[in-house]
């Protein structure tokens, strides 16, 4: 289940890459920039204000999801099933499916399509979500078929999951974007829902195999910002052989319109400047990590 693939990206790995969305994730951040990916199954987004309240979606729904209140379309989520029928009759784009099946070999001769972009620039593919442990079985089957054909590959993974389902992945994983959202696990669970002990007991168990890691910490202003979570993070950092950089992400608000348009609750965005916050944060951490730090993915 795949809700988005872009190609031409820059800031999953090294070069030009095309980055797979896969759909799941065990964690619930409470700033996910992505709130279309933590479900499994294909999701309704609609976007209110393009609507123009012309009824060209109460007619297509096959199972009467759709009704008009006021001068907008309105969707019964508990009876939409997804099915993707209303999307092509809205004549102004306020509707859209995410999440679609995909086979590994329909997939994969999508990637091949960037070869020359991959070949020249030193890219290649980047299995990114939700979390590429949820659906751990595709993504074996999509990085195997990847490194038999010499494609870079690279995962970025929350960490959360088996660690022998992790172990499976790094056999065919040149490149892992591991993320870090808070150090202290009380905080981690009351805003991700989920411990991070696994997650850092897999980071640490990761970095014995080997494989060259980038730590990516998305910097949520008042959660993770602080001196105290930035020096422990790097102290985490100095302990580990085989991160080759940090990559701090600068807090964006790009989840909250989303949010919306699954019908669902965002996190407030934040004041201030991100990237101000961001290069703050860059310039503690380059004091004892040992490694490039840098400021985007």
């Amino acid at each position: 289940m795949v809700f988005d693939l872009k190609r031409f990206a820059l800031h999953d790995g090294p070069g030009i890459r095309t980055t797979v969305f896969l759909k799941g994730c065990p964690l619930s951040c409470a700033w996910c920039h992505n709130p279309e990916s933590q479900r499994t199954e294909p999701e309704l987004l609609f976007w209110e204000d393009r609507c123009t309240g012309c009824g060209a979606c109460v007619t297509a729904c096959p199972v009467e999801a759709v009704a008009m209140a006021g001068e907008k379309a309105a969707t019964d989520r508990a009876r939409c099933t997804a099915c993707g029928a209303c999307v092509p009759a809205c004549p102004e784009g306020a509707r859209a499916i995410a999440g679609a099946e995909w086979s590994t070999d329909d997939l994969v001769q999508e990637i091949e399509r960037d070869l020359l972009f991959f070949d020249q620039s030193g890219g290649g593919v980047t299995l990114s979500g939700g979390e590429p442990l949820a659906q751990v079985a595709f993504a074996h089957s999509i990085l195997t078929a990847c490194a038999k054909r010499r494609i870079h590959t690279a995962v970025d993974t929350c960490g959360y999951g088996a660690w022998e389902d992790l172990a499976a992945l790094a056999e065919v994983t040149d490149l892992f974007l591991y993320d870090v959202k808070q150090t202290d696990d009380e905080l981690h669970i009351e805003r991700t829902g989920r411990s991070n002990r696994p997650i850092l007991e897999n980071l640490e168990r990761l970095d014995g195999m080997g494989r060259p890691i980038w730590i990516r910490c998305p910097l949520v202003p008042g959660y993770n910002d602080d001196r105290s979570t930035l020096d422990e993070l790097a102290a985490i950092v100095k302990n580990l052989s085989s991160v080759r950089a940090v990559h701090v992400l600068p807090f964006h608000r790009g989840g909250q319109a989303k949010s919306k348009g699954l019908g669902r609750e965002c996190e407030a965005s934040q004041e201030g400047d991100a990237h101000a916050a961001a290069n703050a944060a860059a310039e503690i951490l380059r004091l004892s990590v040992g490694v490039p730090v840098h400021v985007g993915g």
